[in-house]
Formats: C-alpha cells, sequence, structure tokens
C-alpha cells in the first residue's frame, strides 16, 4: 500500500464527514476548508483559486466524490512529497472531522475509550482495512488486531465475545466497519475489565509497531564515540533507522543511525562492567550497546537485523509486508474453499451418476439375460447360413481362379503390344530430334539473313498497310497453330489411352488401321503444298537477289535459285508418324512466318513473300518435292 492510498483512506472519512445528507456530495465551500487544512498539514502551497477554476464549469451545487478526486490527484496529491510533512496530523485532522459526525459512545458507559486511544484505533482500521471504498476490515484482520492488543496487555482474547459480535449479520456480509469496532470496543469485553490506563498503553504500542513502523523500542546503554563513557538512552528502531532519545517522551533526539545493507549486528562478551553487550557495524563506525539481559538482547539483534533484511528487500515497513502475505493467505484459503466446494458438488454429482447407473446397469443385465436366449437362436440360423454362404464361396473362389488365369494371359499379350507401341513413340521421338535439327539449320540462314534486311529499313513506311493484313493472317496462323497443336495432344492422349486401355487392344487396332488410310490421304495433301512452297521460296530467293543487287545500264536480270534451298523430309511409310510429321511441319513453318513478321518488318520484298507463303498455306496449295 503506497503512500497516496494511505492518505486517501484518511481524506474519505473527512470528505464523507463533510457529507451531512448522506447524499454523496459536499458544498464548495466545505470543499475549500478540507483542502486548505490538507494543503497545511501535508505542507505544500495552497491555491485557493484552483478549486474555483477547476469547477468553473459545473452549477454552484455540490460536488461528488468523483468530481473532487481529479483536483485532489492534480492540486493536493501530485505535490506531496514523503518525509516532508508527519502523516499523524493529516490522520488527527481527518479524524476531527469524522469523530463529530459518526463517533458517539455512550456517556453512561464506563469502559469508553479516550479520544486518543479511539483515534489510534482508527488508524489502525484505515492501516488493516481492504483497499475499496466503503472501508472495512475482514474478521481475520480483527482479529490479529486484538490479539495484538491482548498481547500487549499480556491477556488472552476473550474469543467467545468476538465470534458473538462476527455472527451478526451485518458483520458476515459486510465486513467490520470502523464505527462497529470502535463499539465492540467500548463494550469493555474484548478487554475483559481490564484497567483504561493498560488499555491505552497497550493500544499505543501496537499503534506506534503497526502505523509508526516501530520494530521495537526500549532503554539500552550506548558507549559514546568521543568519551567513550556509557549513557542510558531511549532507542526507537524503525525499518530504516535506529534513533537514540535522552527519555522515553521522545522529546529530544540525541542521534539517528542509518541502517542499510552494509550494516551488521554482533554480539559481543561483556567488558568494563557492562553485560550483554552487542555492536551495530556501519560503512563509517562501530555503536557499542549493552542490554538489560540476554533476552533483550537477542530480542534487540532479532529486530535490527529484520531492519536490516526489509531495506535490503526494498520495503519500508514490516507490517505492509505482513499484511500483504496474509492477504494472500486469505486469497488461497479462500480459494481452497470454493475448488473444496466444487470438489464436493462434483463428487455429489458423480455419487448421483454412480447411482443412476447402477440402475441402469440392472436393467441392462435383465434385457441381457432376455437377448441372451434369443442371441443363441440366432447363432444356429446365421451358423447355417455361414455353411451355405462358404460353399457357395468356393465355388465362385475357383470360378474366379480360372478367370484369373484367363486375365493373365490377356495380360502378357497386352503387353506385348504396349512394348510395341512404345518402340515407335522412341522410333517417333528420334524423327522428333531430327526436324529440329533440320529447324535450327534454317533458323542460322533466317539469321544470315537478317543481315541484309537491316539495309532495307528505309521501306518500312511503304509496308505499314501490308503490315497489318500480316498481323491479321498471323493471328489466323496462330489459331491454326493452336488447333494444330489441339490435335496433337489429342493424338499423344489417344497413343498413351491405347497403352493403358489393353483390354480394347483388338477394338483400337481396327481404328488404326481406319486412320492410317486417312493420313495416308493427308500425308500426300501435305508433300503436294510442301512441293509448292519450296518452289515459292525459290522464286522469292531470286526477287531478293535481284533487289540486292542493282541492275546497271544494259545489264540483264540474272536468274538462278535462292541462297539456300529448303529441306526435304524423307517420306514415312508409318501412317502414324506421318501424321505426327505433318503436324510438327505445320508448327516449324508457323514459327518461321512468326519470325519473319518480327525480324522483317521494313522489308517489302521480304513481306510479300510471306504473305504469299501464309495464303497458300491457308488454300492448302502447298506441296512437298
Amino acid at each position: 500500500m503506497d503512500l497516496r492510498s494511505e492518505l486517501l483512506k484518511s481524506i474519505w472519512y473527512g470528505f464523507t464527514a463533510l457529507d451531512l445528507e448522506k447524499s454523496g456530495k459536499v458544498s464548495k465551500s466545505q470543499l475549500k476548508v478540507l483542502s486548505h487544512n490538507l494543503c497545511t498539514v501535508l505542507s505544500i502551497p495552497h491555491d485557493p483559486v484552483a478549486l474555483e477554476e477547476h469547477f468553473r464549469d459545473d452549477d454552484d451545487g455540490p460536488v461528488s466524490s468523483q468530481g473532487y478526486m481529479p483536483y485532489l490527484n492534480k492540486y493536493i496529491l501530485d505535490k506531496v512529497e514523503e518525509g516532508c510533512f508527519v502523516k499523524e496530523q493529516v490522520d488527527e485532522l481527518c479524524w476531527t472531522l469524522t469523530a463529530k459526525k459518526n463517533y458517539k459512545p455512550a456517556k453512561d458507559n464506563n469502559n469508553v475509550l479516550p479520544g486518543k486511544d479511539a483515534f489510534h484505533l482508527w488508524s489502525l482500521f484505515n492501516f488493516l482495512s481492504e483497499d475499496k471504498y466503503p472501508l472495512v476490515m475482514v474478521p481475520d484482520e480483527v482479529e490479529y488486531l486484538l490479539k495484538k492488543i491482548c498481547m500487549a496487555m499480556s491477556v488472552e482474547l476473550n474469543c467467545v465475545e468476538l465470534e458473538d459480535f462476527i455472527s451478526q449479520d451485518a458483520v458476515q456480509q459486510n465486513g467490520f466497519t470502523v464505527w462497529s469496532f470502535l463499539e465492540m470496543m467500548n463494550t469493555g469485553k474484548i478487554t475483559r475489565g481490564m484497567g483504561q490506563e493498560i488499555t491505552s498503553m497497550a493500544i499505543e504500542e501496537v499503534y506506534r509497531e503497526i502505523v509508526a513502523d516501530v520494530l521495537k523500542e526500549g532503554y539500552l546503554w550506548k558507549k559514546s564515540q568521543l568519551r567513550r563513557n556509557w549513557k542510558e538512552r531511549w532507542f526507537t528502531l524503525r525499518p530504516i533507522t535506529l534513533d537514540y532519545y535522552t527519555s522515553e517522551d521522545r522529546k529530544e533526539r540525541q542521534g539517528s543511525i542509518a541502517l542499510d545493507g552494509n550494516c551488521c549486528v554482533e554480539v559481543l562478551p561483556d567488558r568494563d562492567g557492562k553485560r550483554c553487550m552487542f555492536c551495530l557495524k556501519t560503512l563509517s563506525k562501530t555503536y557499542e550497546m549493552s542490554a538489560s539481559d540476554t533476552k533483550q538482547r537477542q530480542e534487540w539483534t532479532a529486530a535490527i537485523q529484520t531492519a536490516i533484511r526489509l531495506h535490503s528487500e526494498g520495503k519500508t515497513s514490516l507490517h505492509k509486508d505482513l499484511k500483504l502475505k496474509r492477504r494472500e493467505q486469505r486469497e488461497q484459503r479462500e480459494k481452497r474453499r470454493l475448488a473444496k466446494e466444487e470438489e464436493q458438488q462434483r463428487f455429489q454429482a458423480l455419487q448421483e451418476e454412480k447411482e443412476h447407473k447402477l440402475a441402469e446397469l440392472e436393467l441392462l443385465k435383465e434385457a441381457q439375460r432376455q437377448a441372451q436366449a434369443l442371441l443363441e437362436q440366432d447363432e444356429m440360423r446365421r451358423r447355417q447360413h455361414h455353411e451355405e454362404m462358404q460353399q457357395a464361396l468356393e465355388v465362385q473362389l475357383r470360378e474366379a481362379k480360372e478367370s484369373r488365369a484367363t486375365m493373365q494371359a490377356e495380360m502378357v499379350l497386352k503387353e506385348e503390344e504396349a512394348e510395341r507401341q512404345r518402340k515407335r513413340i522412341k522410333e517417333l521421338e528420334e524423327m522428333q530430334t531430327s526436324l529440329e535439327e533440320a529447324l535450327q539449320q534454317e533458323i542460322k540462314a533466317r539469321q544470315d539473313e537478317e543481315v541484309f534486311r537491316y539495309a532495307q529499313t528505309g521501306l518500312l513506311s511503304e509496308e505499314e498497310d501490308k503490315m497489318k493484313a500480316l498481323m491479321a493472317l498471323q493471328e489466323e496462323q496462330e489459331e491454326y497453330i493452336l488447333k494444330t497443336q489441339r490435335e496433337k495432344q489429342e493424338l499423344r492422349q489417344e497413343m498413351e489411352n491405347k497403352s493403358r486401355a489393353l483390354e480394347e487392344a483388338q477394338r483400337q487396332l481396327e481404328e488404326v488401321r481406319a486412320n492410317r488410310y486417312r493420313v495416308d490421304q493427308d500425308v500426300v495433301a501435305a508433300q503436294r503444298k510442301l512441293r509448292q512452297a519450296s518452289t515459292n521460296v525459290k522464286h522469292w530467293n531470286v526477287q531478293m537477289n535481284r533487289l540486292m543487287r542493282p541492275i546497271g545500264p544494259g545489264e540483264k536480270r540474272p536468274s538462278g535459285g535462292g541462297s539456300f534451298s529448303s529441306f526435304q523430309i524423307p517420306s514415312q511409310r508409318d501412317p502414324g508418324l506421318r501424321l505426327r510429321q505433318r503436324s510438327e511441319e505445320q508448327d516449324e513453318e508457323s514459327k518461321e512466318n512468326m519470325d519473319n513478321n518480327s525480324s522483317s518488318a521494313g522489308s517489302g520484298c521480304e513481306g510479300e513473300r510471306v504473305e504469299r507463303r501464309l495464303s497458300q498455306a491457308s488454300n492448302g496449295d502447298m506441296d512437298i518435292p
């Protein structure tokens, strides 16, 4: 719990004390007075105009706690510096405001606590209360606080009276409020009629231990650093300092020893007429002290070591740490309790389910006995049926073996046919390789021809109209190529289907014979078209040579063939091979036409030649020599 949370608990009581009508709102004039007093006890400058400016947009009505919190955080709590004020003064201010309204003990009761003791108990309640509003304290923390007070009075806690008070409905539902706690203390049943002075001393001792963070205090003999003489001093041990005073009223402080992780405590042997000695070592000094007896020395050394440990762990308060641990233990106990209840509910559900299943099991056993007789009858009928089925299966097995032998013989024949088909495919692949080599040679010749075409770039402008026609022809040629490729793919698919469908070999053989006749006719037509194309190529080569060399006066036009001649494809006897060769030749012619269109766009004569060859190819007039 940080300093801001501690201050907010006390300020909450002061704010609620100003809410006389219990409406949750306080007037601005009262908030001004409260803010001014808080700034005074917290030792921070007070800005009287800040509250008006903060609520300038609001009406003149009262302000709720939610509306006051932003102002309190911004203009007061954010400016608070730890160590620059006395927290007890803040608590006294808030106690004075809330006690006038809420603390009204019966005047005829002789066990009524004095105002100072009530204030100390109120401060202890705030320290041990839960961090939620309205502030309440759980019964475990109340019992812990009462045990500390009774231990200081050297009496045992009256647990019966405490349990009777806890058993009240309001306490069980919401926990202890500070006013119900003070009412219980004023009854005197908890303190068992102890004297008022003893009760006040015990409450003050517990207050200083828990709220003021006093780990231990009492008289010790201390050896002076200068004169080396022994003096009795009142020592007060806190987690960060060990202060010593002239007397127990703590009005005149003689010194303070800062504690940190470098300090240590050692027990010393008796000497100089002093017994039960020990020393506190710091980085700069060593302080020698003497206790009244061995028990006091042990308590002081243990308390100082606890303070050093808290400082090393970065903790400023022992009881804050203990409070957090007790809260964690309560949460763990609550979790274990809920888990136990859940386990019991689960066990009860399992028990009920078990009983239900046992009843179902009895019913199932009865049904099983009835079904057993039916199963025996069904078993007899099933055995008879099984024997009949076994005999029928034996007959079917013999028939299956005979069919398997027949199918194996057929498979051997089909595998032989497949092997012949694979050999044909291999021959076709070899022929395709030779055709590709011839195509590469022609491509090289075309590349040589491009050197001459570069000289004819001046004719590009004249051939733009012809190029448009060429583009249209190229699209038609691409469609023709795609059609040819689809036919080629269909042929390949047909060949693969022949190799897979061995059971239809005889029927496919008849189809191949029929296709062979049609392919022979196609090959004859293709050869005629190739011969016509070769004649046209020679003619255009002659025309190109005439264009390459200008004709002088009196000279005759030379006649002759082109610079290259088209290759001839050997005739094939196999109709399937001829059909594959025809599709590949058509692919090669399409590629040639596309290459000519891209490389000789500016050649007029070559454009006419390509256009004429494409038109002849489309009309089907090209022959093979």
